[in-house]
This record gives structure tokens, sequence and C-alpha cells, in this order.
């Protein structure tokens, strides 16, 4: 059998919702992806503003999981492009 190239596929090779499934999973995981960050800081705002109160000192380690959340936007961003 020969090689095929983009030329040679037809489109009963294709299903027509393939595009939309596709471009589905793509914002799917986009929007999970953010709303994931966004709630992860929330609670850890909510966490670092009873830190603050609680105990001053440790307010600069529990920054780590917002800016973790902030990477989990970033990476989210990645796996959808």
């Amino acid at each position: 059998r020969e090689a095929s190239t983009m030329a040679d596929i037809t489109y009963e090779e294709c299903p027509t919702s393939a595009p939309f499934f596709g471009f589905m999973g793509v914002s799917s995981a986009l929007v999970f992806a953010n709303i994931g960050a966004a709630y992860g800081t929330a609670k850890s705002g909510v966490g670092l503003s009873s830190m603050g109160v609680l105990n001053p000192g440790l307010v600069m380690r529990n920054i780590i999981p917002i800016v973790m959340a902030g990477i989990l936007c970033i990476y989210g961003l990645f796996v959808a492009g």
C-alpha cells in the first residue's frame, strides 16, 4: 500500500462531527483549567488572609499555593493548545 498524503484523504474517512468534538475538547480543557485555577486562587487567598491575621510572619510562605494555582491556569492553556 502506498503512503497517503493529506491530499489523498477523503471526507469519508473523517466524520463531519470530528471538528466539533475536537474544538469542544479544547474549549472544555481551557474552561475547566481556568475554573480550577480560579477556585484554587480563591481558597488560597482565604487561607492567606486567615494566616495574615493569626500569624503574620508566615504570610510570605503561604503565597506558594496562589502561585501554583496560577501555574495551573497556564498549564491549562498549554493543554488546550
